[in-house]
């Protein structure tokens, strides 16, 4: 019987690749960075771990199954990019750590003025900014209860907020939400909302979910964090409220486009900040570890001959 044949795109430790081929010791396995892979790599491949260039998978006859290094599956689920047969994971689940605590960072600033005293610094300037508001006692809205929605509100709810979240379909609360709702509800919780994280994938049915008019619900006092997908909002509607200080801020970790063109009226909005799409990534050690475990899960259920965790409904586009 021929082995099969694991193309893995990732540039990992002698430690790394061992605990890989440890999951599947009747495979082989071909270790190609991405910048140099082939399409006579891909076509022979059985299975590819890692983000493969969308173009390649146009030779991948063989593919059995794909596991994403990103908790996102944009362009993979597109209607003929994969053949109908071909599994698809994702790391969701590894960058929930990462990305939550950079949300918790950006509320702090805005909430503590800590932009301000920063730039005031540069400037030699010491002067009272004035009013701070408080996480406890305050109402989170969560967009999207996944992981990494979750482990924000962990931690907000640890912290003292209550904790609201919507999500497509009821299930079973996590503890460290209050309350939950479907989208249907969304419109009815917004201006009670004291901080709102948008948390949702980027599909054709999240696109603008918060408009321009659903933006005009916030409070004066609101600040919106996006870490889901730049398409999720207006950019110009936002941008007009924060100039108008009618909104309290806007952390912003995902734009559309990006990078953000450099006359965007955003970038000199008061109360905003703005990182070009580096919350999650592999700027914490442990993000890429936690993509490991997910992935030598996976490949053990493959040799086994089990389902995959972490399946992307290719419909739904996450």
């Amino acid at each position: 019987m021929k082995r099969k044949h694991i193309l893995v795109l990732w540039d990992l430790t002698s430690a790394q690749k061992q605990l890989l081929e440890g999951c599947a010791p009747s495979a082989q396995f071909f270790y190609v960075p991405e910048a140099e892979v082939s399409e006579n790599d891909v076509a022979n491949a059985n299975v590819i771990l890692g983000n493969l260039p969308l173009p390649f998978l146009k030779v991948a006859s063989n593919l059995e199954w794909l596991q994403l290094n990103s908790a996102g599956a944009n362009g993979y689920c597109d209607p003929g990019i994969l053949r109908p047969e071909t599994v698809l994971t994702n790391a969701s689940g590894a960058y929930g750590l990462a990305i939550s605590e950079h949300m918790i960072g950006m509320v702090l600033m805005l909430q503590k003025k800590l932009d301000r005293y920063y730039c005031n610094q540069q400037t030699h300037t010491w002067h009272d900014e004035g009013a701070i508001r408080s996480i406890w006692n305050s109402r989170t809205l969560v967009i999207g209860m996944g992981n990494i929605g979750t482990e924000f509100a962990k931690r907000m709810h640890a912290l003292g907020s209550e904790i609201v979240g919507i999500r497509r379909t009821l299930r079973d609360k996590p503890d460290c939400y209050a309350e939950q709702y479907t989208m249907d509800s969304l419109e009815q919780e917004l201006p009670k909302a004291d901080v709102v994280a948008l948390c949702l994938p980027g599909t054709d049915a999240t696109a603008q979910v918060l408009n321009a008019r659903r933006l005009a619900l916030l409070k004066s006092s609101a600040v919106l964090i996006n870490v889901g997908r730049g398409a999720l909002l207006d950019h110009n509607a936002l941008a007009q409220l924060l100039l108008d200080h009618k909104i309290g801020g806007a952390a912003l970790d995902v734009t559309a486009p990006e990078p953000l063109p450099a006359d965007h009226p955003l970038w000199d909005a008061p109360n905003t900040l703005i990182t070009p799409h580096i919350s999650g990534g592999y700027h914490m050690k442990e993000t890429f570890e936690l993509i490991l475990q997910i992935t030598a899960g996976n490949l053990r259920a493959y040799e086994a001959g089990q389902p995959l965790k972490h399946q992307v409904d290719r419909k739904a586009g996450y």
